[in-house]
């Protein structure tokens, strides 16, 4: 299910992120953590289809993709992706390691979940 900008601007002109998840509860922790860095998160998706569809939809500037979806593999995401048009920067997360994948799918980076912050994302993305 995608989500788009759900009306809580900041102000900020940070750069746009999407949190592709399929757990609620860390998708509201990657949105807490994120916005209060300066991140303007504007959407969320749970699934391999949804996460295509909303990064159509908003182009965010970064796609923060979990590897393990229900319907499939983030990586598979990524390799989408990195054909597209405008793609994103696709940020890799798990609980799992998959920093060896990063290179392989077209991802910038890879970050654990448990080290996830806006600090991690900004060093990512460098």
């Amino acid at each position: 299910m995608a989500t788009p900008k759900d009306g809580r601007h900041h102000g900020r002109m940070g750069l746009s992120v999407v949190v592709v998840d399929d757990q609620a509860a860390f998708r509201a922790l990657a949105r807490e953590l994120l916005e209060a860095d300066g991140f303007d998160v504007v959407g969320e998706a749970t699934d391999v289809a949804s996460a295509l569809a909303v990064h159509r939809l908003l182009q965010p500037d970064v796609l923060l993709l979990d590897v393990r979806l229900p319907d499939g593999s983030g990586l598979d995401v990524a390799r989408a992706l990195m054909h597209g048009v405008s793609p994103a920067a696709v940020v890799l997360i798990s609980t799992a390691d998959y920093a060896h994948e990063v290179n392989r799918c077209g991802a910038r980076a890879f970050i654990p979940k448990a080290a996830l912050s806006g600090a991690a994302l900004r060093e990512a993305l460098a």
